[in-house]
């Protein structure tokens, strides 16, 4: 799809070793740009990097986002920062709401004054859609939120609320970007807080029964990464100004419930090994702080920055699973 791309900066990537931080390294470096790369690798990896190492135009910096003088050498000499790094999870936050703290909300702060010491153009971040809390109005409309339910939720709208004020007081460009269930290529099925898709692919992979929280009628607007990849280009290159200070769901505009996605995602691996259309799927209790529906409305991206989503879940589903079934292939030979 043809839309306006970032070329020929100096763009630093923070999380840039994580899902989609990786994701945006290397579509960057398509269009001749500077990519540095900054990860402490509490959740990202080295393997998602591991192709980029050797560009002459890629640069990776490990280190803290929580310690400002990494941060604002990082950012030295940069024309556009892509905030990634966050410790994302509402599970997780609800366990360690301290850490979670720490590295959403005073990591973020870090960045925002070394954008504005090192006088950075244009800063976008990745928001988030458990922003909206407690609202149960659907679509989600960017202006209409609710409380939050996770300290995940708090500190991803207290960036929103640092990103207004730099912009008040300091001139900085922040675009924030509300990230919508994203999945795809590189997303890690490993560990405690995995995501659901790349989690149930690899339990299907392995003919073993994924757990879904409820009984399956919860209900997501899952966003393939190429989406994501659009989003960012667009708020980092619009020259738009009513884009500058807002915040963009970024996401399909649809609604899946975990049951639906779970029976596609079934439908796309059988097409590699048809005994997985035997396994059955579990059901277990609600998990504390997760929202029932999520649902993005999308037109003020498509208004303002002229987004327009290339992947609808089917679409993007048979990418990640074609994705996640050769490398599953590769680590068995």
């Amino acid at each position: 799809m043809v839309y306006q791309r970032i070329e020929n900066k100096r763009v630093l990537v923070t999380g840039g070793a994580g899902f989609i931080g990786s994701n945006l390294c290397e579509d960057l470096l398509k269009y001749n740009n500077s990519v540095i790369c900054l990860d402490n690798f509490s959740t990202g990896h080295h393997h998602n990097i591991s192709s980029l190492l050797d560009h002459p135009n890629f640069k990776l910096i490990e280190g803290d986002i929580r310690d400002l003088n990494t941060c604002l050498k990082a950012s030295s000499e940069i024309d556009i920062i892509l905030h990634q790094a966050a410790l994302g999870s509402v599970p997780r936050s609800i366990n360690d709401p301290q850490t979670t703290n720490d590295v959403n909300i005073n990591g973020f702060l870090n960045m925002l004054t070394a954008a504005r010491d090192n006088k950075v153009s244009r800063f976008v971040y990745a928001a988030s859609s458990s922003t909206y809390g407690d609202s149960d109005k659907l679509p989600k409309i960017e202006n209409e939120i609710g409380l939050p339910l996770s300290p995940y939720a708090v500190t991803k709208y207290v960036n929103e609320l640092y990103a207004h004020v730099f912009g008040l007081n300091y001139g900085l460009e922040c675009i924030g970007l509300r990230y919508f269930n994203v999945y795809g290529r590189r997303q890690d099925p490993n560990g405690a807080y995995a995501a659901v898709i790349p989690k149930f692919v690899d339990l299907f992979i392995h003919h073993k029964s994924p757990l879904i929280n409820g009984d399956g009628q919860f209900s997501r607007d899952f966003t393939y990464i190429d989406n994501v990849i659009q989003m960012n280009h667009l708020a980092a290159t619009s020259s738009n100004t009513e884009a500058i200070g807002q915040v963009f769901n970024t996401a399909v505009g649809d609604r899946t419930t975990l049951i639906e996605m779970t029976e596609t995602l079934k439908k796309c691996l059988v097409i590699y090994d048809k005994e997985i259309a035997s396994v059955p799927i579990e059901f277990g209790p609600n998990r504390k702080g997760d929202i029932p529906h999520s649902q993005a409305s999308i037109e003020k991206a498509r208004t303002i920055l002229g987004y327009s989503p290339s992947y609808n879940l089917e679409k993007g589903l048979e990418e990640a699973v074609k994705w996640y079934w050769q490398n599953a292939t590769k680590s068995k030979n």
